[in-house]
C-alpha cells in the first residue's frame, strides 16, 4: 500500500461545513440503531437513512456511486462491508454493520458502525467491541506530526492483542469536496512511516475485522464483500480531522 501519497489540508471553515454532513450521518446512525432488532429488513434501515436524509435537506453520497443502489450499506455477519440492503430479514443473534454517507454544501461525511441484532453470543460481541476500541486507538495518534502509518499500526496492534484478522484489501481514506479522496488509509501499517498529519487533513478511518480469516470474495452484485471462511465480521467509521487540539471526530450528533 502507498503510503506518500500527499494530503490536503481543509480550512477551519471548510471543516466546519463536513461536520454539519457528519452531523446528519450522525442522526441517520442514531435512527437506524432505533430500529435494528429481529423481524426487521434491511430495505427498512435503508428507508429510514433516506428520511433523515430528506429531513435535513442533505444528498446522499452512496446512492448512485458507481451505479450503488442505495443510501447505506447493511452487512450482516459474514457480509465485511458494501452489503445492499434489500429482503434479507435480521434475525437474533446476527450481527450489522450500517456504512452511511451524506452531502450537505457539496462537503461530504461517511462513518459506519456494528451492533447486535438481539441477543448475540459472547464471541460476537467480543468481536464488535474489538472493532470499537482499535478505531478508539487509531483515531487516539491522529495529532499533527504523526504519521500516517502509526494509525494502521495503531489499530493492528489492537487486532492482533485479540487474535483476530483486518480484512484484506480494505482501506479507509481521505474525504472533503469527495466522498473518496488521497491518500488510502491502510488499518495495518509500519509506525512512522506515510506522510505527515497536519492540522487541516481530513481521513474517513475504517478498520474492517473478521473473526476468522481476512481473506474475502466479491459477489456476483459486484458490491458485497464477504469472508471466504464464512467467518463473522464487524466494519465501524468515523470521519476524522486533524486539529491544532488534536482529532476531532466529525461524526458524532
Amino acid at each position: 500500500m502507498n503510503l506518500r501519497v500527499g494530503i490536503d489540508r481543509k480550512t477551519t471553515e471548510q471543516i466546519g461545513a463536513m461536520r454539519a454532513a457528519g452531523r446528519v450521518v450522525a442522526e441517520m446512525h442514531e435512527a437506524i440503531r432505533a430500529i435494528v432488532r429481529p423481524g426487521v429488513t434491511t430495505a427498512e434501515l435503508d428507508r429510514v437513512g433516506r428520511a433523515v436524509l430528506e429531513r435535513r435537506g442533505a444528498q446522499s453520497n452512496f446512492l448512485g456511486y458507481h451505479g450503488y443502489p442505495a443510501v447505506i450499506c447493511t452487512s450482516v455477519n459474514e457480509v465485511v462491508v458494501h452489503g445492499i440492503p434489500g429482503a434479507r430479514v435480521l434475525e437474533d443473534g446476527d450481527v450489522i454493520s450500517v456504512d452511511c454517507g451524506a452531502i450537505v454544501d457539496g462537503w461530504h461525511g461517511d462513518a459506519a458502525f456494528t451492533m447486535a441484532v438481539g441477543t448475540v453470543d459472547a464471541a460476537t460481541q467480543a468481536l464488535i467491541d474489538a472493532a470499537d476500541r482499535a478505531l478508539a486507538a487509531g483515531i487516539e495518534v491522529m495529532v499533527p506530526g504523526a504519521r500516517l502509518g502509526d494509525y494502521g499500526a495503531a489499530v493492528a496492534r489492537v487486532v492482533a492483542d485479540v487474535g483476530y484478522e483486518l480484512a484484506e484489501g480494505f482501506t479507509g481514506h481521505g474525504i472533503g469536496r469527495a466522498m473518496h479522496e488521497a491518500p488510502a488509509v491502510p488499518n495495518e501499517a509500519r509506525a512512522g512511516t506515510g506522510p505527515k498529519l497536519r492540522v487541516g487533513n481530513v481521513l474517513a478511518l475504517e478498520p474492517m475485522i473478521c473473526a476468522g480469516s481476512g481473506a474475502t470474495s466479491i459477489l456476483d452484485d459486484d458490491w458485497t464483500a464477504v469472508t471466504i471462511d464464512g467467518s463473522r465480521a464487524v466494519h465501524v467509521e468515523h470521519t476524522v480531522a486533524i486539529t491544532d487540539n488534536g482529532p476531532q471526530i466529525l461524526t458524532l450528533p
